[in-house]
């Protein structure tokens, strides 16, 4: 059963944006916190930006400013990250992760499967 599901990553040149979205099952009872990570290649996953169901956002410090990260309204099923003024540095693989539960469940953090973004510079 596919939990999330992602989508918008690619090539851009130094500069220019993306947005990627995440888009949860509609068997989650209930998400809490949605965010993105990264991981570049001989590093370790780290968190991009997260937002709670309440909206209240944090971001990496080296994304702050740059990227926007935005929740589905209605559901709040569905995340976004807006990435702009992107940087070389900002290639990694993206990864969506949700805390969720099925109903009659108990939360826990789920992983989507990534989609790439790579930077040109």
């Amino acid at each position: 059963q596919v939990q999330l599901v992602e989508s918008g990553g690619g090539l851009v040149q130094s500069g220019g944006s993306l947005r990627l979205s995440c888009a949860a099952s509609e068997n989650f009872f209930e998400i809490n916190r949605m965010g993105w990570y990264r991981q570049a290649p001989g590093k370790q996953r780290e968190l991009v930006a997260a937002i709670s169901s309440a909206g209240s956002t944090n971001y990496a410090e080296s994304v702050k400013g740059r990227f926007t990260i935005s929740r589905d309204n209605a559901k709040k099923k569905t995340v976004y990250l807006q990435m702009n003024t992107l940087k070389p540095e900002d290639t990694a693989f993206y990864y969506c992760n949700a805390n969720a539960r099925y109903y009659g469940g108990q939360m826990k953090d789920y992983w989507g499967q990534g989609t790439q973004v790579t930077v040109s510079s």
